[in-house]
C-alpha cells in the first residue's frame, strides 16, 4: 500500500512524485516508459512570458523544474528586460537529451520514492473513494491518494493529414480505456488537441540568411538555490525566420488537406497556440508570421521550427518549409503532427486540484486541460503536496490569486473551466506587478517552509534575504546626498538633472532615470545583486505595488467569506436563474471565487452575501 500513487512521468508527474516522496510519504510513479520521464515532445525550452515566472514558483515551492533547466540549457535569456518587471520571465532553451537524463537521474535517487513502468487502465473505487488503480495486465496496486498527470496519452490520436494514428507522443502506446472508466465514474470528459511542428537536418539550414538570437551575457538561473554554472560566451544560438507570400499560399491551397480543416479533427486546439493554417486563415490580414529556429540537442542535429505547427500532409508540409528563406533545402527529419487526447472538465476539481466526485483522486496537468511543460510542473507540484497534506490530515495549500501564477492557472480552470487547451498569460493576471519573476522565493517560500518542502537552510537563507532588503531601504532612507561640487560633476556627466537640494537616496532613487547602480557613485551598498534589484523595484514602483496589494487585500478579505458545502442555491431568493445554476455546478468555496464565475453577476454576490449572513452568520 502506497500513500501516493502518481500515474504518469511527465512535467507534471515528475512534480507531484518528488514533492509527495519530499513530505515523507511513500510514494509510486507509475509511467509507461522510464525513458520518457522528463521527455520534452514539443518545444525543446522551459520558461518563456508568464511561463518563466511559473518555473520560479514551482522552484519556491521546492520542485524540480528549475534546478534542472539550469544545468541542462543550451540557452538562455530574459524576456522583455528593457520593459517593466511586471512582464519579465527568463526562457532557457533545453538540451533534449540532457533535460530527461538529469530529471530521471534525480528522481531514482529521491528517498520515499519508487519507479514503476506500466500502462493504468483503470482506479479502484470504494464509495467515491480512490483507493488504487488497475495496470493493463489487471495487477491492482493499492494507494491512499491518486494523482493522474496522464498528458496526451488517454486514447491519443496522431493527425498528420487524413492519417489518424492512435498513439501518444512519438508514436507510443496509449491508455485506451481509462478515460472511459473516468467518465464511467461521473467525470465529464473534454477531447482536446495540440500539435508540433517539423524538425530540421541542422546541415540543411542556410542560416546565413536568418537573423541570430543569441543568449544573454548575463548569468540567469531559475533556481534560487544555486548559482549559475555555465559559460554564457558559449551558448547556442537560436535564428528567426518569416513566412511569406509563397508560403501563405501554399497553406491557403491545402487547407482541405489539413487534418484540421479537413474535419479529421474532433479536439479544440490552444487559441494562444495556434497552428500555422490557423494563423493563415485567422490572421489574413497579415503578411507574415514570426518563425524561430532552435537547436534541440547536442548530441544530434535536429532543429525545431518554432510556430510552424501544422497537421497537413507530408508532402505539403515539404513545399512549406521549402518555401521559407535558408530552408529552401531543408532536410525534414520529423514531420509535424497535431494529437488529439481525452481530458477532464476542470469544473469538477476543487482549488486543491482534489476531483469533486472521487475523494482523494487529484489530477494535475494536460488532463486538467492546460497545454504547457511549465503549468503542468505548476500544477503537479500543488497535488503532490496536497495529497501528502490530506494523507496528514492538513488543511490543503491554496495559493490566490494574489499570492502566485500557480494560483491564477488554478482559479481559473476550477472556476471559469475551459474548452480549449489553457496557457498561462501575464494578461490573465490582475496583480502581474506583484507577482515577479524577482520575488517568487519572497512569495512562496514561507508557505513552502509550512508545509515542509524546503530545508531550514533554505528557510534561513530567506529570511536573511528578507532582513538585508529592509536594512536597505531604511539606509536609503536614512541617508542623504549632500549637494556639492564633486557630487554635481557626477550627476552633470551622466546627463541627469542636479537636485537643488539634499535629498534622500530613497527620494533620489524614486527618479525614473536615476539606478541604483549610478547611487553606488556616492554610496558603497555592500549588498548581493538579488536584494539590489528587490529593493530597486520596491522603492520605484512603490505607489503601484502598494495600489495593488490594496486591491489583493479586498480580494482577501471577499477570499475569507466562504460559501459552505451544503448550501442549497435553489433557497437563496431573488438569485438569478443562471447565477444558481452555475454556482450549483462550480460550488465555489468563497465569495471571491464565486464572484468571477462567468454568469455570476454582481448583483446575485450581493444576494448570497445576505443569504449567507442571515442563514450562516458569515
Amino acid at each position: 500500500m502506497y500513500d501516493c500513487i502518481v500515474v504518469g512521468g511527465g512535467h507534471a508527474g515528475i512534480e507531484a512524485s518528488h514533492i509527495a516522496a519530499k513530505m515523507g510519504k511513500k510514494t509510486l510513479l507509475i509511467t509507461s516508459n522510464i525513458k520518457n520521464i522528463g521527455d520534452m515532445p514539443c518545444n525543446p525550452s522551459i520558461g518563456g512570458t508568464a511561463k518563466g515566472v511559473i518555473v520560479r514558483e514551482v522552484d519556491a515551492l521546492g520542485g524540480l523544474m528549475g534546478h534542472i533547466a539550469d544545468i541542462s540549457h543550451l540557452q538562455i535569456k530574459m524576456l522583455n528586460n528593457s520593459k517593466g518587471p511586471a512582464v519579465r520571465s527568463l526562457r532557457a532553451q533545453a538540451d533534449k537529451i540532457t533535460y530527461p537524463k538529469n530529471m530521471q537521474e534525480t528522481l531514482l535517487k529521491t528517498p520515499n520514492l519508487t519507479i514503476k513502468e506500466a500502462m493504468v487502465e483503470d482506479l479502484i473505487i470504494e464509495d467515491n473513494v480512490v483507493k488504487g488503480v488497475v495496470t493493463a495486465t489487471g495487477e491492482k496496486i493499492g494507494g491512499k491518494t491518486v494523482i493522474l498527470t496522464t498528458g496526451t496519452y488517454l486514447k491519443g490520436n496522431i493527425l498528420i493529414g487524413s492519417e489518424n494514428t492512435p498513439g501518444g507522443p512519438h508514436g507510443e502506446a496509449r491508455s485506451n480505456y481509462l478515460s472511459d472508466k473516468l467518465k464511467e465514474y461521473g467525470l465529464k470528459i473534454l477531447r482536446l488537441k495540440t500539435g508540433t511542428p517539423q524538425r530540421i537536418k541542422k546541415d540543411s539550414i542556410d542560416f546565413s540568411v536568418m537573423q541570430e538570437e543569441k543568449g544573454d551575457l548575463t548569468p540567469w538561473t531559475f533556481s534560487f538555490d544555486y548559482a549559475p554554472s555555465y559559460d554564457v560566451t558559449n551558448q547556442q544560438s537560436c535564428y528567426l525566420v518569416y513566412t511569406n507570400e509563397k508560403t501563405h499560399e501554399i497553406i491557403k491551397n491545402n487547407l482541405e488537406k489539413s487534418a484540421m480543416y479537413g474535419g479529421y479533427v474532433t479536439g479544440v486546439g490552444p487559441r494562444y497556440c495556434p497552428s500555422i493554417e490557423d494563423k493563415i486563415v485567422r490572421f489574413a490580414d497579415k503578411e507574415r508570421h514570426q518563425l524561430f529556429l532552435e537547436p534541440e540537442s547536442l548530441y544530434y542535429d535536429d532543429w525545431y521550427l518554432q510556430g510552424f505547427s501544422t497537421s497537413m500532409p507530408r508532402e505539403i508540409q515539404e513545399q512549406m518549409v521549402h518555401s521559407l528563406k535558408g530552408l529552401e533545402n531543408a532536410v525534414i527529419t520529423k514531420y509535424a503532427y497535431a494529437i488529439e487526447y481525452d481530458a477532464i472538465d476542470p469544473l469538477q476539481i476543487k482549488p486543491s486540484l482534489e476531483n469533486k466526485i472521487i475523494t482523494n483522486l487529484f489530477t494535475a496537468g494536460q488532463i486538467n486541460g492546460t497545454s504547457g511543460y511549465e503549468e503542468a510542473a505548476g500544477q503537479g507540484i500543488i497535488a503532490g503536496i496536497n495529497a501528502a497534506l490530506k494523507l496528514d490530515g492538513k488543511d490543503p495549500l491554496i495559493l490566490k490569486r494574489s499570492d502566485a501564477y500557480i494560483g491564477v492557472l488554478i482559479d481559473d480552470l476550477v472556476t471559469k473551466g475551459t474548452i480549449e487547451p489553457y496557457r498561462m498569460l501575464t494578461s490573465r493576471a490582475e496583480f502581474r506587478l506583484i507577482l515577479r519573476h524577482d520575488n517568487a522565493d519572497l512569495r512562496l517560500r514561507e508557505y513552502a517552509y509550512k508545509c515542509g518542502t524546503i530545508n531550514e537552510e533554505q528557510y534561513k537563507k530567506l529570511q536573511e534575504k528578507k532582513s538585508k532588503i529592509a536594512d536597505l531601504i531604511q539606509y536609503l532612507k536614512e541617508n542623504h546626498l549632500p549637494i556639492n561640487s564633486t557630487n554635481k560633476k557626477i550627476f552633470a556627466e551622466n546627463n541627469i538633472a542636479i537636485p537643488t537640494s539634499n535629498l534622500s537616496f530613497y527620494i533620489l532613487l524614486k527618479r525614473p532615470e536615476i539606478k541604483l547602480s549610478f547611487l553606488e557613485n556616492f554610496i558603497k551598498l555592500d549588498y548581493p545583486d538579488e536584494v539590489k534589484e528587490q529593493v530597486e523595484i520596491t522603492i520605484k514602483y512603490e505607489g503601484y505595488i502598494n495600489k495593488a496589494l490594496k486591491e489583493a487585500e479586498k480580494l482577501l478579505k471577499l477570499e475569507e467569506k466562504e460559501i459552505p458545502d451544503d448550501i442549497d442555491y435553489r433557497k437563496v431568493s431573488n438569485l438569478a436563474s443562471e447565477a444558481k445554476q452555475k454556482l450549483a455546478q462550480i460550488r465555489p468555496k468563497t465569495i471571491a471565487q464565486a464572484s468571477r464565475i462567468s454568469g455570476v453577476n454582481p448583483v446575485d454576490i450581493s444576494v448570497l452575501s445576505v443569504y449567507l449572513k442571515k442563514e450562516y452568520n458569515k
